[in-house]
């Protein structure tokens, strides 16, 4: 199915809501309803917020894909004021429309009353997973997803075994037969976005714990590592790093620190998420550091929501606050403080560029001049825009590996938009949007360079080039 303007199905009457209608038939039973527990349900206040207005369905990434009702913010909030009100149940059909969604809160952005649907949905993702059981291959993928991902020793080790899978040319033979994706679609979508992989980025991305800044010092500055960010693009941090201290910050990386917990926490694994918080908090502890800087758009929108995350821990709800208080998006905090290193052109030619919006920097953090006036301050960069920019790649965390299929198809249309504006290189600020477009271009056969803005302002800075 193509993204197109005709696949939209717009309700002719946005005060009705045949969706709970159709939801009633399709769970007519006469077994008992399973509701929310008690345990923060979706606010009703907050569901009653909603006035069905439908501006939401021509953003909403799932619902243009799907073209179902269901599949929409509003459709979802019927479903969760029907639960709420004992008119439906959190059975297995209504655990698949919440999976749906991407949570890349373009309806957020676009709802003219201010619906918290940021706050509904990740209300109603721990309710699923403690309410409704999920099928056992579900859950060992899962399983592999959250036992894996958010723990760098871990992935570093099993980062060995795909170097080798790389280097004797198993991967071209299996992506050249196809049959991996036909055995299991789920991990076919995992080893398709699989970047090339060298030794140097598992073993050599260790930083001292203090890094001097270069020349007067204007601010002491923590940074956070993350997990992929950490092990499959070791060189943004790397840069983003000789970025900061070119730009007379101290830069502060405590050893201890572990994942952010943004997988778990978009995925309604809800203690390990809060635990994870937890850690990372208490490693930053004694740190005294002006800001902490993530360089990672999905780690950012998590981060400055720990006090939300962490709000009934007695213990940690005010270190939450404090601690999100301190959180910058890399690309936010330049923009604030200013630039003052040097700036000298990445080549000898006008350069165009795209910047891919990444949603939980666009959406989730309301962070979108910030990058795009630092790449600017480059010289010879010449700005481009693609249309349908807040438009979702697909990646959504881990969604491109639990919905394959819908987020392929956003990625197909989000790397046509992005080639479109005859940009000869992409800029995206977020891991997950970057694996997701480098397979897209790959699938497409196109060869374009995509770098995180922060590598392109440190090649700049150290007149290096492209």
């Amino acid at each position: 199915m193509q993204i197109s303007e005709t696949s939209f199905k717009f309700p002719q009457n946005t005060i009705e809501t045949p969706a709970i209608s159709a939801f009633e038939e399709e769970n007519a039973s006469d077994r008992p309803l399973q509701g929310f527990d008690e345990k923060d349900p979706p606010a009703q206040n907050l569901i009653d917020s909603c006035v069905h207005c439908g501006f939401c369905l021509s953003t909403c990434p799932s619902y243009r894909v799907l073209g179902t009702e269901m599949d929409s913010p509003r459709g979802r909030i019927y479903l969760m004021d029907a639960i709420n009100k004992g008119e439906g149940s959190l059975d297995e059909t209504a655990m698949q429309h919440f999976d749906s969604c991407l949570g890349c809160l373009a309806c957020v952005s676009t709802c003219p009353s201010g619906v918290q649907y940021d706050r509904l949905i990740s209300a109603t993702r721990p309710q699923v997973e403690r309410n409704q059981p999920r099928n056992l291959g579900d859950r060992l993928f899962r399983a592999l997803i959250f036992n894996l991902f958010p723990y760098p020793f871990r992935l570093r080790f099993l980062l060995v075994f795909l170097w080798i899978y790389q280097t004797i040319g198993l991967q071209k033979l299996v992506r050249s037969t196809g049959l991996l994706e036909k055995i299991s679609p789920r991990l076919g979508a995992m080893e398709s976005i699989l970047p090339h992989i060298s030794l140097g980025n598992i073993f050599d991305n260790d930083f001292p714990e203090t890094i001097p800044s270069k020349g007067k010092k204007r601010y002491r500055v923590g940074v956070i590592l993350g997990c992929v960010q950490r092990l499959f693009f070791s060189p943004v941090n790397e840069a983003t790093v000789r970025v900061l201290t070119a730009n007379g910050c101290e830069v502060i990386i405590p050893k201890n620190q572990g994942c952010c917990s943004a997988l778990p926490t978009h995925q309604g694994q809800e203690e390990q998420s809060q635990q994870l918080a937890r850690n990372l908090i208490d490693s930053f502890a004694d740190t005294d550091v002006d800001a902490i800087i993530i360089n990672a758009a999905g780690c950012g929108h998590t981060l400055k929501e720990y006090g939300h995350i962490l709000k009934d821990d007695r213990k940690y709800c005010k270190k939450a606050k404090a601690f999100s208080a301190k959180m910058k998006d890399i690309n936010e905090f330049l923009a604030e403080v200013g630039i003052t290193a040097q700036l000298f052109p990445l080549t000898d030619k006008e350069l165009p560029i795209v910047y891919q919006d990444a949603c939980h920097l666009l959406h989730g953090q309301k962070i979108s001049l910030q990058p795009r006036q630092l790449l600017q301050q480059i010289p010879g960069v010449k700005l481009k825009e693609p249309i349908d920019a807040a438009l979702c790649c697909g990646s959504a965390g881990v969604y491109n590996l639990l919905n394959p299929e819908v987020a392929d198809e956003l990625g197909q249309q989000k790397v046509e938009n992005l080639l479109n504006t005859k940009a000869e290189l992409i800029a995206s600020a977020n891991p997950g949007c970057s694996l997701q477009i480098v397979k897209h271009l790959r699938l497409q056969g196109k060869n374009i360079k995509l770098m995180h803005p922060i590598e392109l302002l440190d090649r700049s800075i150290r007149k290096v080039g492209l």
